[in-house]
C-alpha cells in the first residue's frame, strides 16, 4: 500500500525576512533618486525634440508634460537638422575621428605602458613621474602653445590627385586626431592594470623564445579587455565632445565634428524643439557605446586599484 506523503509548507513570513527586504530596499532609494535627477534633463531633452514649437515646450514646462510624449508630435524638427544644417558631413567627421582617435589612443598608450611596467630600463621610474606629474597640468594651459606648434609643422596634401608637402596642420583631419592620441591619465589606467598581471608570463614566455613585442600582443593584450575598454569609452567621450580645439583650428565647413556644428547651427535662429533634435541624435552614440562596454569599464575600475 503506498505511503502518502504530506507536503511541507515552507514559512516565508519570517520577521527577519521582512526585515532584510526593507533594509534591501532602502539602500536603493539614494539611487533611485540620483537616476531619477540624472535620467530626466535627458528624457525632456529627447521629448521636447518632437514638440511642435517653442510655444508647445515652454507651456508643458508647468506640468509633468514636459516628461511625456503628449500633445502634438512631429518628425520636422530633425528634418530640419538635416536641412538647415550639415548635420550628416559633421556626423560622419566625428564618428571617423573618433574611431581613428581611439585605436590609436589604445595602441599607443597602451605601448607606452608596457614599456613602464614590464620592462626594466635607465629612467624608468622618471618617465612615469613626469607623466603622472602632467595630469595637474590643465588642457587650457598649453592650448595656446599647441596651436603654435601645430601650426608651424609639415603637413602633406593631396589636391588634384597631387602629393604636396605644405606647412601647418590648420584646418584638417590630422590636427584634429594626433595632438590627443596620447594622454597622461590612459597611460596610468594602463600601468595599473598591467602591474596586476604577474610577471612569471613574461619570463615563462621569453623562455620559450617569444620577444617583447610577442608577449605584449599574445598575452598581455587578451588579458587585458576591461582596461581597454575603458579606455576606448573615455576616449571616446573626449574625442566626441571636442569643442574648443576644433574651433580653433578648423575653418572648413566639412571637417568640423558635430559639437562645432552644433553652434553654427545654433545661430540660424532655430526652434529650441530642433536643437533638441539635434542634441538628442549627438547624445544617442555616447549611450550606446557606454552601454555595450560599460561591464568591462566597471570591471576594469574596480580591479585597476587592486595588487596581487
Amino acid at each position: 500500500m503506498a505511503t502518502m506523503h504530506t507536503p511541507q509548507i515552507v514559512e516565508t513570513n519570517h520577521p527577519g525576512h521582512w526585515k532584510k527586504s526593507v533594509k534591501t530596499g532602502l539602500k536603493y532609494i539614494p539611487l533611485l533618486i540620483l537616476i531619477f535627477f540624472f535620467t530626466f534633463p535627458l528624457v525632456f531633452m529627447i521629448v521636447s525634440s518632437f514638440k511642435r514649437d517653442n510655444l508647445q515646450i515652454f507651456a508643458d514646462l508647468r506640468s509633468m508634460r514636459a516628461f511625456l510624449p503628449v500633445g502634438e508630435l512631429t518628425l520636422d524638427n530633425y528634418r530640419a537638422v538635416f536641412i538647415n544644417s550639415n548635420f550628416p558631413r559633421y556626423l560622419m567627421n566625428s564618428i571617423g575621428l573618433t574611431i581613428v582617435t581611439i585605436l590609436l589612443a589604445m595602441l599607443v598608450n597602451s605601448m607606452a605602458a608596457y614599456a613602464l611596467s614590464r620592462l626594466k630600463w635607465r629612467g624608468q621610474k622618471l618617465a612615469l613621474s613626469v607623466i603622472i606629474a602632467t595630469l595637474i597640468i590643465p588642457g587650457q594651459a598649453v592650448i595656446m602653445p599647441m596651436l603654435l606648434l601645430v601650426a608651424s609643422l609639415p603637413a602633406i596634401s593631396f589636391e588634384g590627385g597631387v602629393i604636396a608637402l605644405t606647412q601647418g596642420w590648420l584646418d584638417t583631419y590630422y590636427v584634429q586626431v594626433i595632438p590627443f592620441v596620447t594622454s597622461a591619465f590612459s597611460i596610468f589606467l594602463f600601468y595599473q592594470f598591467f602591474q596586476d598581471i604577474p610577471k612569471e608570463l613574461d619570463e615563462a614566455a621569453l623562455v620559450d623564445g617569444a620577444n617583447r613585442f610577442q608577449i605584449y600582443y599574445r598575452i598581455i593584450v587578451p588579458m587585458s579587455g576591461p582596461v581597454f575598454a575603458s579606455v576606448a569609452i573615455l576616449t571616446f567621450i573626449s574625442s566626441w565632445n571636442a569643442f574648443l580645439w576644433p574651433i580653433m583650428t578648423v575653418q572648413s565647413d566639412n571637417l568640423r565634428p558635430v559639437m562645432v556644428g552644433l553652434l553654427f547651427f545654433f545661430q540660424r535662429d532655430v526652434q529650441w524643439a530642433e536643437v533638441m533634435a539635434y542634441t538628442t541624435m549627438i547624445t544617442i552614440p555616447v549611450l550606446l557605446f557606454f552601454f555595450l562596454f560599460q561591464s568591462a569599464f566597471v570591471k576594469s575600475v574596480a580591479t585597476s586599484g587592486l595588487k596581487g
